[in-house]
């Protein structure tokens, strides 16, 4: 059977605060640990007032401290913006904090506009043709591997621990899977995102899998895909609509500050133009009845070839958001 977690971008919900976002995200991350769900994924982005956050190294910290026993961790931290020592400093403090329950995911994407992304690497020179060898220098620092002749192989990314966090790296490209192939490291496909050729790329990274002989000796990949399940078709395709409304405007470049209301999605004035970009945000969509949820991820699991999908479901009522991924969790079993 294949393992399920939670992707949570935590988005601000229509006629609510940022911090009480926040706080959702940490009733969801605790409900889950308990519905038994095997990771807590959260994402990076910046000046997207939808969002109630851009650093997730600080949120992975308190939804580690807010639960027990899940993984949690970054999907992802976006290297070209950052010091690999810096990012490998951070997370292996995490990872003394919460042992063997932090992830490390990592992306070469800029999680925002370029405004933003200007603004991250103010007077700094960013070549995205070092994310590569940024990985490498991650994996060294948490592993103590640093390679003879490095220029920092005597430096230690404090603290001193006998642990190492996972590493991931994301993507919704072929390029990533060919970099997590090449350095063998873990490989996560951004499926929710509506990009075409997933299946392809996971299965490029599978076997072009190369061992890294201070990680995992073998390929480990896993997708994130959008999924909103209730106990019927007609309430599932109503909460779905929030999720179409705001990517709707993703699509058509209205930015939308938070996530709508399901009245508010019905209530939207659609041209025939919208109402077609809709359909084909749908055709990627994970959107039904229990029995309907679990039969299309375990198709997924086929298609693309993993043994775990991450579930994003951005539903503007938070009880009906748990229950989605307490019905989803009954149905595999796993409660």
């Amino acid at each position: 059977m294949i393992k399920l977690g939670v992707l949570d971008q935590v988005y601000v919900n229509e006629g609510q605060t940022a911090t009480e976002a926040l706080q959702h995200s940490t009733r969801l991350a605790v409900a889950t640990e308990e519905l038994g769900y095997n990771r807590f994924w959260v994402s990076e982005h910046h000046s997207m007032p939808a969002l109630a956050f851009s650093s997730p190294e600080v949120l992975v910290a308190h939804l580690a401290a807010a639960t027990n026993r899940i993984r949690v961790g970054s999907g992802g931290i976006m290297l070209p913006h950052y010091s690999a020592y810096k990012v490998a400093e951070n997370f292996r403090l995490l990872e003394a904090l919460h042992p063997g329950r932090i992830d490390l995911g990592l992306g070469r994407a800029p999680g925002g506009m370029p405004l933003a992304t200007r603004a991250l690497q103010q007077d700094k020179y960013v070549d995205v043709n070092k994310y590569p060898q940024q990985v490498l220098d991650i994996i060294g620092y948490l592993n103590n591997s640093m390679p003879a002749g490095h220029p920092f192989e005597k430096l230690l990314a404090a603290p001193s621990i006998s642990s190492a966090p996972e590493i991931w790296l994301l993507g919704s490209s072929g390029e990533s899977a060919r970099i997590a192939a090449s350095l063998g490291t873990s490989y996560a496909f951004a499926e929710f995102f509506g990009t075409p050729g997933g299946e392809m790329a996971t299965q490029h990274y599978n076997e072009h899998f190369e061992s890294n002989h201070v990680l995992e000796d073998h390929p480990r990949s896993m997708i994130a895909t959008l999924a909103i399940c209730a106990e019927t078709e007609e309430e599932a395709d109503q909460l779905a609509k929030s999720n179409d409304l705001l990517f709707l405007g993703i699509r058509t470049g209205l930015e939308i500050p938070y996530l709508p209301s399901v009245e508010t999605a019905n209530n939207y004035p659609y041209t025939d133009a919208d109402l077609l970009h809709i359909q084909q945000i749908r055709q990627r969509r994970v959107i039904g009845t229990p029995a309907q949820v679990k039969k299309q991820l375990l198709q997924m699991s086929k298609d693309f070839n993993v043994s775990e999908i991450l579930l994003n479901s951005p539903i503007h009522d938070e009880k009906a958001r748990i229950h989605s991924y307490e019905l989803i969790a009954s149905e595999f079993g796993m409660n």
